[in-house]
């Protein structure tokens, strides 16, 4: 057994699962609150379901490509799986990125 991967697997699986429940609250339930508020603070109202969705999904996308890190490593004995949660982080960052510049202008804006 690769020792690497099985800690990898142990340490990326549970992330990878909070990240995919994070979506989800925020995607089917729009708990808006799980975000830190100076990233929505100029989220309208009328905007908050897609604002989540936006972020459930993206947080969803880096949950599903975190989870199978440690089990694709431990397998193959490489480091493809990394490049599977990179390529997921950045489609996360680009679609997180799109929530916050369309529905609060910046990630960081204060009034």
């Amino acid at each position: 057994m690769y020792i690497a991967g099985i800690i990898e697997t142990i340490i990326t699986l549970p992330i990878g699962i909070i990240f995919i429940i994070l979506g989800f609250l925020l995607w089917k339930k729009q708990k808006i609150q799980l975000i830190h508020d100076y990233h929505h603070i100029n989220v309208k109202p009328q905007d908050i379901k897609a604002y989540t969705s936006l972020w459930g999904i993206a947080l969803i996308i880096l949950g599903v490509c975190a989870c199978p890190v440690g089990i694709i490593d431990c397998i193959f004995h490489t480091w493809v799986g990394w490049v599977l949660f990179v390529a997921g982080f950045v489609v996360c960052f680009i679609i997180g990125n799109k929530a916050q510049k369309t529905y609060n202008g910046s990630w960081f804006r204060f009034n």
